[in-house]
C-alpha cells in the first residue's frame, strides 16, 4: 500500500497543537514537558505530519495497528455499520456483537468459547480478575515482575513496572513474583532449562507462603510486551498450568498486546501449547481502530455465572462499531494471511536483519523476539549487560536513549523505546521492502547509543 501524500499545512498544525496543548491531559506525562506531533494523517504502515515529514511507524502506535492505518476493509465495514446501527445497548443480541464473538471464539485456544467484552485492555483485566475470585471465593491474585496489565484500579496493582508505584496501594490482594529472563536472570541461571525449573520453583514457593487456599488467580503476559518481549522458556508456561491446576487456581494470560498475529500465530499461548482459564484481549482484535477489548472465557468458569448473575457490565460493552470493526479485521486477516506474513516476517526478514545489527553495534546486548514483536536490550557493556540508562531514568539520565530516539525520527522512523530498549514492532503486514527501509534507519540511529557503550 503507497501512502496518500499531502500537502504540508503549518497553518493548521499550528492550531491543531494549540489547542491540544490549551486543553488535552495527556496520560503518563507531565503536561508542561511533553511537545505532542500534530499527526495530519495516516495509512498502511506510515504516518505524517502537517510540516509534510513522513514517518515509518515501528510502534504500531501503541502496538495496536496489526493490519496498519486505514485499512479499507476495515473503514467500509465501520461506515456500513454507522449507517446501520451505531450503538445499541449491551445486553441485547446485535449482529456484529455476536459475530465478532463467534470469531474470537473460533480462534482462542481451548474452551475459551464466551467473550465478555470491554472497551480495552485495562477493564478486560479488571473484569477476568474478578471473574476468578468469584469463581474461586478467593482474594489473591499473583503477578509478575516486568509486566504491564493496565492503568485501571486493579490492573495498575497487577502491573510490575514503575507506573504502578505512584497508585499502589497495597491493599488490592496482589503479590509480585520474579518470571524467568534469562538476559537478566534473578536466579543466577546460565540455560534455559535452570531459568524455567527455578522460576517455577519460586513461583511455587511464593504460593506456599501466601497460602494457596487465599490465591485466586496466576496473571501473566504470555509473552511481556513492554516490558520487554521476554519469550517464556520452554517448559515455563507449561509448569504454571500445572501449578495452577493442583492448587485451583486460575490461570489468567494477557494477550492484549501479543494477541492476534502479533507473534505470528493468533494467540502467543498457541505457540507454547497452553490454555489458559481465563485470556484477555484487545488492541490488535480490530487493530485499534475502535476501542475494544474483553476476556475470553472457559466453559467451567462460564458455568459458575450461568444461575449466578455476574456483577459486573460497561455500557458500551460489544460496542457495535467497535465489534463490526473487530468482524472485518478478523476477516481480512484471514483473507490477507496477515498471520502468516508476520510469521514469516520474523524468520525470514526480522531475526536474522536484527542479529546482523547486534553484531555490529555495541550497544545492542541481545535481540529477542517472534513474529512481528521484537526488542533490542541496548546497554553499555555488553559482558555486565549494563543497561544503557539505569531502570526508569528520566532527564539527563536517559540523555543516551533520547538522543537515540530522536536520531531515529530525524531519519523518519517512528521507534517504540521503553527504558534502556527499543521494540520492533511494525504493522504485521508491513512490506518487505519497508521493513528494510526501517532497519536501514535503525541501524544508522544505534550509531547514536553505541557512542555510550564500550566498544
Amino acid at each position: 500500500m503507497t501512502p496518500q501524500t499531502q500537502q504540508p499545512d503549518p497553518r493548521t498544525g499550528a492550531a491543531v497543537k494549540a489547542a491540544d496543548r490549551a486543553h488535552v491531559f495527556h496520560s503518563w506525562s507531565a503536561q508542561d514537558l511533553i511537545d505532542p506531533l500534530a499527526v495530519a494523517g495516516a495509512e498502511g504502515s506510515y504516518f505524517w505530519d502537517y510540516e509534510g515529514n513522513r514517518y515509518l511507524d515501528f510502534a504500531s502506535g501503541l502496538v495496536f495497528t496489526n493490519i496498519g492505518y486505514q485499512h479499507p476493509k476495515v473503514v467500509a465495514a465501520i461506515q456500513e455499520q454507522a449507517a446501520t446501527m451505531t450503538t445499541f445497548a449491551p445486553a441485547f443480541a446485535v449482529e456484529s456483537r455476536s459475530e465478532a464473538a463467534r470469531l474470537i471464539a473460533e480462534r482462542t485456544p481451548g474452551d475459551l468459547d464466551k467473550i465478555f467484552f470491554t472497551n480495552g485492555g485495562a477493564e478486560a483485566v479488571e473484569n477476568a480478575v474478578r471473574m476468578a475470585r468469584l469463581h474461586t471465593g478467593r482474594t489473591k491474585v499473583l503477578s509478575a515482575y516486568r509486566s504491564y496489565h493496565g492503568g485501571t484500579a486493579t490492573a495498575i496493582n497487577l502491573t510490575g513496572d514503575p507506573r504502578r508505584w505512584a497508585s499502589d496501594t497495597a491493599s488490592a490482594g496482589v503479590v509480585h513474583f520474579w518470571a524467568p529472563f534469562l538476559y537478566r536472570s534473578p536466579f543466577y541461571a546460565t540455560t534455559e532449562a535452570e531459568e524455567s525449573a527455578r522460576a517455577l520453583q519460586h513461583l511455587e514457593d511464593t504460593i506456599a507462603y501466601e497460602g494457596p487456599q487465599s490465591v485466586a488467580a496466576i496473571i501473566l503476559e504470555t509473552i511481556p510486551g513492554t516490558a520487554g518481549i521476554m519469550i517464556p522458556p520452554p517448559g515455563y508456561l507449561a509448569g504454571v498450568r500445572e501449578i495452577c491446576d493442583r492448587y485451583g487456581i486460575v490461570f489468567i494470560l494477557d494477550e492484549v498486546m501479543a494477541g492476534f498475529g502479533r507473534t505470528g500465530s493468533w494467540f502467543a499461548a498457541d505457540l507454547f501449547d497452553v490454555t489458559p482459564d481465563l485470556l484477555t484481549f484487545a488492541k490488535g482484535v480490530n487493530s485499534g481502530y475502535v476501542p475494544l477489548g474483553g476476556v475470553a472465557i472457559s466453559g467451567e468458569i462460564a458455568e459458575t455465572f450461568a444461575k449466578r448473575p455476574f456483577p459486573g457490565g460497561l455500557t458500551y460493552s460489544g460496542h457495535p462499531l467497535a465489534c463490526a470493526a473487530a468482524v472485518a479485521t478478523i476477516k481480512a486477516m484471514e483473507e490477507e494471511d496477515i498471520v502468516g506474513q508476520a510469521a514469516r516476517l520474523g524468520t525470514d526478514i526480522l531475526a536474522p536483519a536484527l542479529a546482523d545489527l547486534a553484531a555490529r553495534h555495541p550497544s545492542v546486548g541481545e535481540v529477542r523476539g517472534v513474529g512481528a514483536f521484537w526488542a533490542l536490550d541496548l546497554v553499555r557493556n555488553r559482558e555486565t549487560h549494563e543497561p544503557l540508562v539505569p531502570y526508569n531514568a528520566t532527564g539527563e539520565a536517559n540523555a543516551p536513549m533520547a538522543a537515540f530516539g530522536a536520531a531515529a525520527k530525524k531519519l523518519g522512523l517512528w521507534p517504540f523505546i521503553n527504558m534502556n530498549r527499543t521494540h520492533v514492532v511494525p504493522p504485521c503486514n508491513i512490506t518487505e521492502a519497508e521493513a528494510k527501509e526501517g532497519l536501514a534507519a535503525l541501524d544508522t540511529a544505534l550509531s547514536v547509543a553505541d557512542e555510550h557503550a564500550v566498544a
